[in-house]
Parts: C-alpha cells; sequence; structure tokens
C-alpha cells in the first residue's frame, strides 16, 4: 500500500510552527528538522559532522547554553532534557536545503 503524504498546506504550517528567531535570523532546531525527515536527531546530526564542509556558520551553528535556555523558556521545546545532553544544532533557510541533500530519508 503507498504510504500516505500530508497535504502541502498542513506541511508548510507545521515547518512555519517550528521556525524561531535565534541571533536575529530565522531557524529550525535540529530535533525539528530530523522529526520532519522522519529521521532520528542523532542521525541528522552525524550526516552534518560526515559532511561538515557543507554547512558553514552562516548555514548551520549550535546553540550557546543562554540560547538553549532562552528556547526552553519560549515554551519551543518542553526542557533542557529534550535534546538528550546534545547541544542543539539551528539551521538557516540555506542550512535545511543543504541538509536535504545530504540526508538519506524517504521524506525528502
Amino acid at each position: 500500500m503507498a504510504e500516505e503524504s500530508k497535504p502541502v498546506a498542513t506541511q508548510e504550517s507545521l515547518i512555519a510552527s517550528k521556525i524561531i528567531v535565534v541571533r536575529g535570523e530565522s531557524v529550525i532546531l535540529d530535533v525539528h528538522l530530523a522529526e520532519f525527515y522522519g529521521v532520528e536527531t542523532r542521525s541528522l546530526k552525524q550526516a552534518v559532522r560526515r559532511n561538515k564542509d557543507r554547512f558553514p556558520a552562516d548555514f548551520m551553528y549550535e546553540l550557546t547554553d543562554v540560547e538553549i535556555n532562552n528556547v526552553v523558556s519560549q515554551n519551543v521545546i518542553p526542557s533542557k532534557r529534550h535534546f538528550g545532553g546534545a547541544v542543539p544544532f539551528a539551521f538557516t533557510e540555506n542550512g535545511v536545503a543543504m541538509l536535504s541533500s545530504v540526508l538519506n530519508s524517504k521524506e525528502q
């Protein structure tokens, strides 16, 4: 049986709801992108680390402790434990585009 896909409008609103502003720019966190692509966050991070040269600072960066606390206080995520002790990556629009080229996912 063919897998059903979500309507485009639903996908767009889901993505838009995950966009946050960090360092004055719109980003999406790795945990949300992993969910969107249907992969584990750990796998997403591994793909990024294997292709480190494709992700300059204006594509992706790690959040600082202060930024993580701000994300938690804004209820973007429920708690720091949501990250499982790992420092989250924040992806800009260009970073998300690059990520889709390095991930092995059925959801691309």
